[in-house]
């Protein structure tokens, strides 16, 4: 076994190490009264759990609305329910470790067990309690780990091991310890800033009294707070000092002026958006270029615009700055539309205005108040085939798409003139044949 390598002489000493405390366990009276008390523990604490999770079901589960606060707390309790059985176990574990360490003076083994009984309230936990998907892959490479690690007495040695482990890079150098608690700590604490965020917009965005924009900003201001403390929070718990950060600031800024500086002028103007409120959530727009939606997000780079037909179009902040944007719902929630018709030349003209306004007035969805609001039919021209006229009429609404509101004035125009006898014509034609026809 000469001139092996040092991972292997190191595996050896472990397993020799091992092999003798094994070996003093199975010899040992003590620690065979150790282990009796370790199943003593497990049982009672699985008789326990059985005759008590019912109750605890019963108390925590809310018999009335689940949407309250406190509806919500007793929830987010019941979902630990299921480390009871490993907690107690461990409850009753350190119980029979003071017995045992006051009569053998040694508890080696209860204490072995002890942490077995931590591992498996670990596993549970990453298996059955947590549903975040970030969390979950923490926990299985992170905390598992650790809590196995922890569970056969080998984190003092992994833990020395990870620290006298240094990685260079560049000028600068840190532990495989150092990382592996940065990814960790950087981990949970974004976790809980994107949470802390999630609960904050929600709250904003449910004050209804507050304008849209107003929400918007002051949802966009939190979100900067909750984030830029987290970073805090973490570069204080490295110990990290804001100073060294000084180089890394500058290079940002040169990139800011240099390649990120329509990122740049997007958050600017998604800011000046906020701000301003010239534009905001819930808004239909048309954009110079043609595009036309309802703004249904806002987010530091750009507006996302849902157009009547289901499909989202991705707009930078900096085109409302820049060109022109028309707001169908920023002076008010009524518009102007119009419907085009033709009648034939027989129909008695000067009746058709009165007809149709009268007709159209009764639809649920046309304004009939104010009078300037009120359905306006005019006639437009003499057309080749029949005399054209076009109603104009106001509702309350946007009309999202091409298929909403004038769809069903027509329609009604349709049926009063069908009602009253009047022809919709056809293109019609007058050919001469010069001569006449041949014999």
């Amino acid at each position: 076994m000469e001139n092996q390598p040092e991972i292997i002489t190191k595996a050896i000493a472990f397993f020799d190490e091992g092999w003798e405390i094994a070996q003093g366990w199975l010899l040992s009276p003590a620690a065979w009264s150790q282990f009796a008390l370790l199943v003593v523990a497990f049982l009672a604490a699985l008789v326990a759990t059985r005759k008590v999770s019912p109750l605890i079901k019963r108390v925590l589960t809310p018999s009335g609305d689940k949407s309250t606060f406190l509806s919500r707390g007793r929830l987010f309790v019941l979902i630990f329910l299921p480390l009871l059985l490993p907690v107690l176990a461990w409850g009753f574990t350190a119980l029979g470790e003071q017995v045992t360490r006051s009569i053998f003076g040694s508890g080696a083994v209860i204490a072995f067990g002890k942490r077995v009984f931590l591992f498996l309230a670990a596993r549970i936990l990453v298996r059955e309690v947590i549903s975040d998907p970030f969390l979950k892959v923490l926990g299985k490479y992170v905390l598992i780990p650790v809590a196995a690690i922890y569970a056969v007495g080998l984190l003092g040695p992994a833990v020395t091991w990870l620290e006298n482990t240094v990685v260079p890079l560049g000028n600068m150098s840190f532990s495989l310890l150092f990382a592996i608690r940065f990814a960790a700590a950087g981990g949970i604490i974004f976790w809980l800033g994107r949470w802390s965020n999630e609960q904050s917009s929600s709250f904003i965005k449910q004050q209804k009294e507050m304008r849209p924009a107003t929400r918007e900003l002051a949802a966009k201001a939190a979100e900067i707070a909750i984030f830029g403390a987290a970073f805090l929070v973490l570069m204080n718990i490295m110990g990290i000092s804001l100073t060294s950060l000084a180089v890394l600031g500058g290079a940002i800024g040169v990139g800011l002026g240099f390649g990120l500086q329509q990122i740049a002028a997007n958050f600017i103007s998604g800011v000046i958006l906020l701000i301003e409120g010239q534009a905001t959530v819930g808004d239909y727009v048309e954009l110079d270029g043609g595009e036309a939606g309802t703004i249904v997000k806002m987010t530091a780079r750009a507006a996302i615009l849902e157009t009547f037909d289901g499909r989202w179009i991705v707009v930078p902040n900096e085109h409302f700055i820049t060109t022109r944007v028309v707001n169908y719902s920023d002076a008010g929630s009524a518009n102007r539309y119009e419907a085009e018709f033709s009648v034939s030349y027989d129909s008695d003209v000067e009746a058709i205005p009165a007809l149709i306004e009268a007709a159209v007035a009764k639809l649920d969805f046309v304004m009939t108040e104010p009078e300037e609001h009120a359905p306006d039919c005019e006639l437009r021209a003499f057309g080749d085939s029949g005399v054209e006229f076009a109603v104009e009429f106001w509702v309350n609404g946007i009309d999202d798409g091409k298929n909403k509101f004038t769809p069903k004035v027509l329609m009604e125009i349709w049926k009063t003139l069908k009602a009253e006898g009047i022809e919709i014509p056809f293109p019609q034609r007058v050919v001469e044949i010069k001569g006449g026809f041949p014999q």
